[in-house]
């Protein structure tokens, strides 16, 4: 049995992809030969010149089959393949490191390896956007999370986001999971996002506010992870994973580190990066 598994879900430029995975194989110390797999729906086609860039970095393609009208909803068919890739990875591998394309490996990341009887590693959300505030009452998008979840009010507890360091009621980031696959916790998001993201209760949020479209499949996973796991399974994993280097300005003094070699992975966008001040800041 491999001891961890890298899995990311195709969506993000192929530049993405295979700076993920470079970074991986150059930098990632003791798990740079660690497997890594990319699960694609069916439906999308890779150019060869891609696919012989993933073969060389020894990165697994994974087709998997999804519904078109599920791939057109923001971030569906990236819960479906991280559903897909935990079962596929049961008695395989003992860690899954669940990780958007958009992340970059800086140097080894010990803190995958989990501690015994833990069984999430997580970072908490950059931004407050549609969290829920700890110390206000509970809103009606939140009220609805709860139910359709199965929250009780006894499983929440308060948590700090990365960037603008409000204090939320739990509120995960679902770029960066580190799940045991026989938990069944990625399966568990797959199959609640499935039941609600179409209900039309939930409708009336994403016609108010697109960031209800956005991340609803990151407050389901809240809702999840509330619900399936008790607080001690729970391991946060320090600031430097998962940084953000687009929100680095933006971030409190004290998590601003001087030199992006004190970082374990961070997450980038291209766009951003590419721009004279983006290089400057790395």
């Amino acid at each position: 049995m491999e001891k961890l598994t890298f899995v990311c879900v195709s969506g993000g430029s192929e530049s993405e992809i295979l700076i993920m995975a470079s970074s991986i194989r150059e930098f990632a110390g003791t798990f740079s030969d660690y497997p890594i797999w990319m699960l694609i729906p069916e439906s999308k086609k890779i150019p060869q010149d891609m696919k012989n860039q993933l073969l060389s970095l020894d990165v697994k393609v994974v087709p998997f089959l999804a519904d078109p009208d599920i791939l057109k909803f923001p971030f569906a068919g990236w819960v479906h393949g991280a559903a897909t890739a935990e079962i596929l990875a049961e008695g395989k591998t003992e860690f899954l490191a669940w990780i958007d394309t958009n992340t970059i490996v800086i140097n080894e990341p010990k803190h995958f390896l989990l501690d015994e009887g833990k069984n999430l590693g997580y970072r908490p959300v950059h931004h407050t956007l549609i969290g829920s505030v700890y110390d206000k009452p509970i809103d009606s998008f939140w009220e609805l999370i709860y139910q359709k979840c199965g929250v009780t009010e006894e499983k929440i507890f308060p948590m700090k986001t990365h960037v603008d360091h409000n204090t939320l009621r739990p509120y995960f980031n679902s770029g960066c999971l580190i799940v045991r696959p026989e938990r069944g916790l990625l399966q568990s998001w797959w199959n609640c996002f499935e039941d609600v993201y179409r209900q039309p209760c939930f409708e009336e949020y994403y016609r108010k506010d697109e960031l209800y479209t956005t991340f609803i499949h990151q407050a389901v996973l809240s809702g999840v992870i509330l619900s399936d796991m008790e607080r001690q399974e729970l391991q946060e994993l320090p600031f430097i994973y998962n940084y953000p280097l687009h929100l680095y300005n933006e971030s409190p003094p004290e998590y601003r580190p001087q030199n992006i070699s004190d970082l374990i992975t961070a997450r980038f966008y291209l766009d951003k990066l590419l721009e004279p001040e983006g290089l400057e800041k790395i």
